[in-house]
């Protein structure tokens, strides 16, 4: 499948800079129609190996890498996805695939067989990952998603927050599984876009003394590992 690569910028920003960039991108982008007043929440479940490649990758910066995770949103678990994010040379994509609850208990406790027969390249290729890689789920990530969409150029900004841990939790489908705070507060803005960034969209995230950041929540998750 031949998906466009795409830019990405993230910035740890504060409190008051999410309140400014907020107000300045109501006056012209468009709130995800998927969010509730404004927001979701969203719940991901890690993949990696025994050896941590994903963690290790991006820690390390590697040039090019993937990373496969199982995602809803807002507890809603009638429609969850499978998505593999890939990056190379600082560009992104992200191939989705859907999954029943029933099938994604199964990959939780090790029952992927069924997987090599499914009609979706996305789910037979995360079966021989586990089967010949050894990636299993590892970790619960949660946090609360304030997004935005600008058309021209294809632009989401998004704000993310509130980002916690499940630790080593793998149960994924139920909602009371224990998650605590990964590390100390902090709130990520992401700039996603194809190929142009339109200049309203740069002037409005400008976050003056704020740098580009490699920030990565799955790796923030892991900091008590």
């Amino acid at each position: 499948m031949d998906l466009q690569y795409r830019h990405e910028w993230k910035h740890e920003i504060s409190w008051t800079d999410l309140l400014s960039i907020r107000t300045r991108l109501r006056t012209f982008a468009q709130s995800d129609p998927h969010a509730i007043d404004g927001r979701y929440l969203i719940r991901s479940l890690y993949f990696d190996n025994l050896q941590d490649k994903a963690l290790r990758e991006k820690i390390d910066g590697v040039n090019r890498r993937e990373k496969f995770r199982i995602r809803c949103y807002n507890g809603d678990t009638s429609l969850i996805h499978l998505e593999k994010k890939s990056k190379l040379n600082g560009l992104g994509t992200k191939y989705s695939a859907l999954l029943t609850k029933e099938e994604v208990q199964k990959i939780i406790d090790g029952e992927v067989n069924w997987m090599l027969d499914s009609p979706d390249h996305l789910i037979r290729e995360l079966y021989c990952k586990m089967r010949y890689q050894g990636l299993r789920p590892k970790t619960i990530v949660d946090y609360t998603r304030e997004p935005f969409i600008y058309r021209p150029g294809n632009v989401r900004v998004t704000f993310d927050y509130n980002i916690r841990t499940g630790l080593s939790c793998t149960d994924f489908l139920n909602p009371d599984c224990v998650t605590i705070p990964a590390g100390e507060p902090v709130i990520i803005l992401e700039v996603k876009w194809d190929g142009y960034l339109p200049s309203i969209i740069r002037d409005a995230v400008q976050t003056p003394g704020r740098r580009v950041t490699a920030f990565s929540k799955y790796a923030q998750c892991r900091i008590y590992d």
